[in-house]
């Protein structure tokens, strides 16, 4: 895999979905997968669910989608809700785990 990798965590699909709008039109990625867990204090959480997104683009593409990403969910979210994670050159294996998930393309 020569691309690098973005990933997004936030609290909440609908914060996802905005941020990710926002990366997909300010850089050129490619959305690999989707998957949602429980947020670590569980039903305590303002919002009971946490997203990941998991993109692929150039370095510089996935670099510019992550700051979107994050300044757009900041203003949705609390900023310690919102983790991102980069890296520039997957394994050539790592491709067919961004697409495993909980949340599926029919």
């Amino acid at each position: 895999m020569t691309e690098a990798i973005g990933f997004l965590e936030v609290q909440g699909y609908s914060v996802a979905l905005a941020a990710m709008d926002k990366a997909c039109k300010a850089a050129t990625i490619t959305i690999q997968g989707i998957d949602s867990n429980n947020p670590s204090t569980g039903d305590a959480a303002p919002i009971p669910v946490v997203i990941q997104v998991k993109f692929t683009g150039s370095i510089s593409d996935v670099k510019v989608a992550l700051e979107v990403a994050r300044l757009e969910a900041c203003r949705h979210i609390a900023e310690e809700d919102v983790s991102t994670h980069f890296i520039p050159s997957g394994f050539s294996g790592l491709e067919k785990l961004l697409k495993s998930g909980k949340v599926r393309p029919k």
